[in-house]
This record gives structure tokens, sequence and C-alpha cells, in this order.
């Protein structure tokens, strides 16, 4: 969401809880059960997928987007490299986000498609 105007990250603002997750603790489990939206705020964390890195997250990342949309199972492991600051939504206020503002759909869409591209170049090396 980094991308996002200061009235759409307004709107996302609206929305969900803020949570603090300490360095080191594994935030998504690969093949665990998704629930929500977690977009961070400050700090870094790794995305690893099979045991094999395939991204850093930082401020005004996200994750945990599939499983919302595909109601599936994680599809990585996320865990916290620093102390992190999240901006958590749930299933509904994803659906609500997405509903009531399309250039924020539009830039979701853009960006999992450069992480899809990303990890399958990650993985293939």
């Amino acid at each position: 969401f980094a991308g996002c105007s200061t009235k759409e990250l307004r709107e996302i603002g609206r929305l969900g809880a803020e949570v603090r997750v300490p360095s080191g603790k594994v935030v998504t489990d690969e093949g665990a059960a998704g629930r929500e939206l977690l977009i961070v705020i400050s700090g870094r964390a790794t995305c690893r997928v099979r045991g094999r890195k395939v991204a850093t997250y930082g401020p005004g990342d996200f994750f945990g987007e599939m499983s919302l949309l595909d109601h599936g199972p994680r599809s990585a492991t996320v865990t916290a490299d620093t102390d992190l600051e999240l901006l958590v939504l749930d299933g509904r206020e994803f659906r609500q986000l997405v509903d009531a503002s399309p250039g924020i759909a539009w830039k979701l869409l853009v960006a999992m498609a450069e992480r899809l591209r990303q990890a399958n170049r990650s993985l293939s090396n």
C-alpha cells in the first residue's frame, strides 16, 4: 500500500486494528488457515515459501490477501525480522475496502502480480 494516496491511506487506516509483533515471531505459517490481511506499518519481515526466502516486507507492504480471496491455506511463512507494527484487517474489512475503493483494489492486484513474478524467480533459482 506504499503507492496509495493520502486519502486512500486514511480509508485503510479507518479499518482494522494495530498489532505489535516481536522480532523472531512467526506471523503467518505456510499451510495454516488465514483469516486476515496484514499491512506493515513499521519494521521488517521475511517471507519464505517451502523454506526458501522469496521476499522481505517493510512499511507499506502487505501479506495474507490470498487466503482471504480464495479461502485457501497460507501460501508462505512470514517471520518478523524486527519488531513489527501491523494493521490487521479481517475478511469483512478487507471486502469492504476492496468494494469501496476500486483504486486500492487495482493497486492490490498490481502488487500481487509483481510479487508472484518475484516469487517465481526466487523459487526457480
